[in-house]
């Protein structure tokens, strides 16, 4: 069940949860609308990133986690930080550069972190990077037993880096338990999606590499938490990896500074008209999950809250000159130890151990067959022009184009070409997954 959807129905979201949902999105919005009167009073230092119309996506993913699963936020998911547990005054001081700000006045816009308490890594501004770091996390929690999933987020844009694929390939090849959100906010900077990816939907990129990969309205609530939280849950249970396209509209320009006049105005007009929250408070009154007194109750919390904390913001001081000198380098100011939730034996020989040989299913070669079998190929059909233009085909054309191609195949190589047979059915080998799922029983966290 979705906002998007006519009356009421039965639904696996609890009414508390959607309260809880409605109230992170609107208070990522009050935030964000208090930060903007900030940047224009000259208050912000450095640039400011709007996540209007995408704030269903950072709420309800971050939602589906549990407290002791990691996240990586990006520029846009200060969302997915008040879900995790971060104070409107630590993301006010942190863009106004105040000594009582996360980095102490050190760094501007969303770049910070907590790895103790909250399990937040800072974000890293080179697109992409944060795939193979969340996946390294992702990699060591299951190693020492914790049980954990991690989560980050990216553009479309982002979705062209190098580090994404080569992320998502290591992701993959280890199963890890990992959850990429893939925000096709339909614009990297000036430039739309259908001139920098020949694909429609972005999750046939998580595919490609053997990934469980969804697409989800991005601008539906319910329907990016009921997708995250199957994507954790499956991590959880040591079948991870999960990407998960959420396609939206980003609302603003890159940051303040754009206009984004590049944007059609039919688009914009086509997207405001799903603005995410606006969509929840009618499914919240389609399914009399609230009455005008609930939702005033949230109204007046979240206004007290963000009026407590930019009050708290603006009297902080500005860092003094002396502090620009320290913390530059660590000089045993703090310890990094690992957290062990398992035995240190179950992860070191002999418990350990893998023989070194693998079983490499037929081979890997071009036979459906085991040795021993009618060794028929595996070929795919030839593509022709219609089918890559979209059009359809007809079975005899079909057919006379993959016998064509089987010629031409059989010519440039001088070995006779046997006609495909139905594939039969490879027996599977089992999955190793590296250290398994962690202990049993030791769950933990929990919302």
């Amino acid at each position: 069940m979705s906002p998007s959807s006519n009356g009421a129905a039965v639904t696996l979201v609890t009414r508390q949860q959607c309260l809880d949902l409605y109230y992170y999105m609107r208070l990522n919005r009050a935030v964000e609308d208090q930060m903007m009167k900030l940047f224009r009073q000259n208050k912000i230092v450095g640039g400011l990133y709007s996540s209007l119309g995408q704030e269903a996506i950072s709420v309800g993913t971050a939602y589906a986690l549990e407290k002791r699963d990691w996240i990586a936020p990006m520029i846009r998911n200060i969302g997915a930080l008040l879900v995790k547990g971060v104070k409107p005054r630590d993301i006010f001081t942190q863009h106004m550069a105040k000594f009582t700000s996360p980095t102490q006045g050190k760094d501007g816009t969303s770049h910070f972190g907590d790895l103790k308490n909250l399990h937040i890594v800072s974000p890293i501004s080179m697109l992409g990077d944060l795939i193979p770091v969340m996946t390294g996390v992702a990699m060591a929690g299951r190693y020492l037993g914790q049980g954990i999933v991690t989560m980050t987020w990216i553009g479309d844009g982002g979705s062209s880096t190098g580090a994404f694929h080569e992320g998502l390939n290591l992701a993959a090849t280890q199963r890890a338990p990992f959850v990429l959100i893939l925000e096709n906010n339909q614009w990297a900077y000036s430039t739309p999606v259908s001139r920098q990816v020949p694909v429609r939907d972005l999750a046939e990129r998580g595919r490609a590499y053997g990934i469980t990969s969804v697409t989800v309205d991005g601008n539906d609530a319910i329907a990016v938490f009921e997708a995250s939280r199957a994507a954790v849950a499956q991590c959880r249970a040591g079948d991870g990896p999960v990407l998960i396209e959420a396609k939206t509209m980003r609302m603003k320009g890159h940051a303040q500074h754009d206009p984004a006049e590049y944007v059609p105005k039919a688009m914009r007009e086509y997207w405001e008209a799903r603005d995410p929250i606006a969509l929840f408070e009618k499914y919240l009154d389609a399914n009399k999950l609230w009455d005008a007194k609930s939702k005033q109750e949230i109204e007046t919390r979240i206004a007290a809250l963000v009026k407590e904390d930019l009050e708290f913001a603006e009297n902080s001081p500005m860092p003094p000159p002396e502090l620009a000198e320290q913390g530059v380098y660590c000089e045993g100011c703090h310890t990094i130890e690992a957290e062990w939730h398992r035995s240190k034996a179950e992860v070191t020989p002999p418990e350990s151990s893998v023989a070194a040989g693998w079983n490499v299913k037929d081979f890997g070669g071009i036979e459906t067959s085991a040795p021993g079998g009618n060794g028929a190929s595996a070929r795919p059909a030839a593509i022709t022009p219609q089918q890559s233009a979209g059009k359809a085909v007809s079975e005899p054309l079909g057919k006379a184009v993959q016998a064509s191609a089987g010629r031409a195949l059989q010519k440039s190589s001088g070995r006779p070409i046997q006609q495909s047979s139905p594939a039969k059915k490879i027996a599977e080998v089992p999955e190793r997954r590296p250290f398994g799922r962690g202990p049993k029983g030791k769950r933990g966290g929990g919302r």
